[in-house]
């Protein structure tokens, strides 16, 4: 009865869901004493009860600055409580919030606010050098996000005469700026309606509670940690713990030890470093281990299965992994230990979901099965390999491109489908499976579609290989490789044995790769990054800075010519 009772009430929190007020007026009037939100160390905390009082008292403030309704607030800062409350006090009252990405260079911020016309904007005191002289002169607030006191106010802008509104599910609710891999910036407008449909198609895919906890390591200002891993446990009453630290490994494990969350969101290279740095030296340092892995393997991944569950806390039953594709490799032994992950895929246009494999449910390589109530189909398959672009539509889908029209016509057809410009293949049970970018695709001497991510699985395999980028130079595929710090000493790069080093693991990269893969795909040429690749929020690598880089490799020196 209990059981019936509980889902009737969530039946009904479903329908009455459609605009960040009501879903604000809702978990705060249902759970008002429970935490909602607060630092993993406990220095910034809120209950449901606590945060509706705080972020009222907040937008009360802006309005007596004129900051109305339909008036766009900017957030620049990294995931904190206080985060969440700037979000509502803009969003629930009817304005516009603007979130930036913290490690957003200040010509982005510049051009981002300028854009959008923010009025105000709530910073963190280590971000507010990004904020030109310029752009503050021409912003009538800034709010230190850490304690909601003014850094600039105009006195003569004090009217009291801010209005607030309760929006409507097709209003505006917030505009995300995102360069993607692309580098052609897009100011994305999702409504009330987008952002409250992800909320009811989280809890569809992967129910949760009031007793879940859910730890926050990706970006608040993405729509993937904004819309699954904030506004859904909101939804529920569930509590949501912060870093107050940036994510380093001793740092994340320290905080899933205390927090022990059941659910936590990330991208593909946290577990992939998980698996490469600790459970596979793990295995082939022990004798034990890798004789298990040959006489009893069932053992072995039932062991590393449960070991890397107590790694994260002991009691994560979801672990959530998108932004990127994950490395097939990884996923098979994730798949094997039975660890609790999930797949989804989506964009910032879709708020994010358009996809999802739920734990247990998920297939090697597949992003999984359409969202709830959200249509998907290829746009003309090829006939003989089936792939074709991703194309959307329902609810999830954005407004359009702030001040761009013509480029919200090229995303959005007549009949509403969304084009995501990304290829796969769907099979007979709905479950997608990604080939690539459509602007990464690189065409072949006979017209033969290659897709460079395939490739850089490959090389990502490849031991001492941290990441990879393939790229077409003068009609060849060129592989950018960047090697592990261990395997390459850079602080030895005027030195013969250096070199020595490099054209051998160069060597072995471009022989492993060309022997895996097909020969429409073989690398001509292999060349090393000294630095790390530029990356987005989801560490997906910013294709267009590399279109034409030839690595970091410095040149050898020639040797002096004798007489």
């Amino acid at each position: 009865m209990k059981k019936n009772a509980y889902k009737m009430k969530l039946t009904a929190r479903e329908a009455e869901c459609t605009t960040l007020r009501k879903l604000y007026d809702m978990a705060t009037t249902a759970f008002p004493t429970r935490l909602m939100c607060e630092f993993v160390d406990g220095t910034q905390s809120y209950t449901y009860s606590s945060f509706r009082e705080t972020c009222n008292r907040v937008s009360t403030r802006m309005s007596r600055y004129g900051i109305s309704a339909g008036d766009k607030v900017a957030i620049l800062s990294q995931n904190m409580p206080n985060w969440s409350i700037a979000f509502f006090a803009a969003t629930a009252f009817g304005r516009v919030s603007i979130p930036i990405l913290p490690d957003s260079s200040e010509s982005e911020v510049t051009n981002i606010l300028t854009h959008s016309e923010t009025k105000a904007i709530f910073v963190s005191q280590r971000l507010l050098e990004k904020i030109s002289p310029e752009v503050r002169e021409r912003l009538t607030l800034i709010i230190d996000i850490e304690t909601f006191e003014f850094i600039k106010k105009d006195e003569d802008d004090f009217r009291c005469d801010g209005w607030t509104k309760d929006p409507s599910p097709d209003d505006l609710a917030c505009i995300i700026y995102t360069s993607g891999t692309t580098g052609n910036a897009k100011g994305v407008m999702l409504s009330h309606r987008n952002l409250c449909h992800n909320v009811v198609a989280s809890m569809k895919a992967q129910p949760s509670k009031k007793s879940d906890r859910f730890l926050a390591i990706l970006p608040l200002a993405h729509t993937y940690q904004m819309s699954i891993s904030f506004l859904y446990p909101v939804f529920v009453g569930a509590s949501t713990y912060y870093l107050p630290k940036p994510p380093t490994p001793s740092i994340l494990l320290g905080a899933m030890k205390k927090v022990r969350p059941t659910t936590v969101l990330s991208v593909p290279l946290v577990i992939e470093k998980v698996y490469k740095s600790s459970v596979l030296p793990t295995i082939n340092k022990s004798r034990v281990l890798s004789w298990m892995q040959k006489r009893m393997p069932w053992l072995l991944y039932w062991l590393i299965g449960r070991r890397l569950v107590k790694s994260f806390g002991g009691k994560v039953r979801f672990f959530g992994i998108g932004g990127a594709k994950l490395d097939p490799t990884v996923e098979a032994f994730l798949l094997k230990c039975r660890f609790p992950y999930a797949i989804g895929y989506g964009l910032t246009e879709c708020a994010p979901l358009v996809s999802n494999a739920m734990v247990h449910k998920t297939r090697l390589g597949s992003i999984g099965v359409p969202a709830y109530k959200v249509e998907v189909k290829i746009l003309t398959p090829d006939p003989a390999t089936g792939e074709g672009e991703i194309i959307c539509r329902g609810d999830n889908v954005m407004i359009g491109y702030y001040k761009d029209p013509a480029r919200t016509k090229q995303a959005i057809d007549d009949d509403g489908w969304f084009h995501t410009n990304d290829i796969a293949t769907i099979d007979k049970d709905n479950y997608l499976y990604i080939k690539g970018r459509l602007n990464n695709t690189i065409i072949g001497a006979t017209g033969e579609n290659i897709y460079p991510e395939e490739i850089e699985m490959v090389i990502n395999d490849i031991d001492g290989v941290n990441e990879s980028l393939v790229i077409e130079r003068e009609g060849k595929l060129v592989a950018l490789v960047k090697f592990d710090d261990n395997v390459l000493d850079w602080n030895q790069a005027t030195e013969d044995k250096f070199f020595e080093t490099l054209e051998a693991r160069k060597k072995a990269v471009l022989d492993f790769v060309n022997k895996h893969v097909g020969k429409n795909s073989k690398v001509a040429e292999v060349d090393a990054m000294k630095d790390n690749f530029e990356k987005t929020a989801t560490q997906k690598i910013r294709r267009f800075k590399y279109k034409n880089s030839h690595g970091d490799e410095p040149e050898r020196k020639n040797e002096e010519k004798k007489d």
